[in-house]
């Protein structure tokens, strides 16, 4: 029977990061760190252009942007708990991946904007009013410790959520280098200190802001989630399975960070159960590999694929 041949599962557990009540909590953090940033980001313009401080308006600034990237991260929790359709048949949670993709890319631009405005403060130093710079900057950094404590307590597995704790923790450091530079004005006078420590807070930014891409971009590009080894799954699946004579088209991905996803051909001997063989080889990939979803294809004799496709060819004949 074509059945013997073909066998195809597919498993469609979920972890536990995306039980509704964990999304649905991390949707509540993300809008309530986007009402305090928002709110606060508007005070510290004002600061910024009253004090003149470069440190204060690049905070504003990157506060503004963060509240657009807060915003886009409630967007794409609220779109991830769509359930899947005809033209979405894995559903929406990738979108929150491409929203961490965004972010990060946007703190990228806004880290190479801080660094042009910076270096043009340090060849034409401008003044500064120490206590407004002080004062707002004192109460900026209470604002994103708060907002960073709400959203640093929910799932840090969740891509889109680190994305937007990332933006705040950068306001967070802003708004330290925007206290210490004042309180350096203050005691010497000595300006440059606000474009330095902008810098140096900058390029803190930068790196994990580079970080978000690579992962958020790896899983877009369908990338092999880094816990996973597709030469070691062939080997563990022939060693612990006795039936199985060889595992090829391993193909293995994400579709969000919490969630991989594996095919694979598996060559059986003849004698084998193909529906035995089948939940076996789930249940390892689960347990050894954290892999709740898979879609295996059960072949007892050549590789279906195999006029086809060379990749397909076993490098064990099937015995029996």
């Amino acid at each position: 029977m074509s059945h013997d041949h073909h066998d195809h599962d597919h498993s469609h557990g979920h972890g536990h990061s995306h039980a509704p009540g964990v999304d649905g909590d991390n949707q509540r953090r993300v809008f309530l760190a986007m009402l305090l940033t928002g709110v606060f980001m508007v005070a510290e313009v004002a600061g910024g252009l009253i004090s003149g401080s470069l440190a204060l308006l690049a905070d504003a600034g990157h506060m503004l942007t963060d509240t657009a990237s807060l915003l886009l991260a409630w967007i794409a929790f609220r779109l991830g708990r769509k359930p899947a359709d005809k033209a979405r048949s894995y559903g929406y949670q990738r979108f929150q991946v491409l929203a961490a993709f965004v972010n990060g890319a946007t703190l990228i631009v806004i880290v190479g904007w801080i660094g042009f405005e910076a270096v043009g403060r340090l060849l034409q130093p401008q003044p500064v009013m120490g206590q407004t710079m002080l004062a707002v900057a004192a109460v900026g950094l209470v604002v994103n410790l708060v907002a960073f404590r709400l959203l640093h307590g929910g799932d840090q597995d969740n891509l889109n959520l680190r994305g937007a704790a990332l933006h705040v923790l950068g306001d967070l450091l802003g708004s330290v280098a925007a206290i210490a530079g004042a309180v350096v004005i203050l005691w010497t006078g000595w300006t440059p200190i606000d474009p330095i420590l902008s810098l140096l807070v900058a390029a803190l930014v930068l790196r994990s802001a580079w970080m978000l891409v690579r992962q958020s971009g790896h899983i877009l590009l369908e990338g092999t989630p880094a816990h996973l080894d597709i030469e070691e799954i062939k080997r563990e699946l022939c060693r612990a399975i006795p039936e199985v004579c060889d595992v090829h088209h391993v193909h293995a991905w994400s579709l969000t960070a919490e969630r991989p996803l594996v095919t694979l051909h598996a060559t059986v001997t003849a004698e084998a159960d193909a529906h035995s063989v089948l939940q076996r080889i789930k249940r390892q990939l689960s347990s050894r590999f954290d892999v709740e979803h898979s879609t295996i294809q059960i072949e007892p004799g050549p590789c279906a694929d195999h006029a086809t496709d060379d990749d397909c060819s076993p490098a064990v004949q099937p015995r029996g």
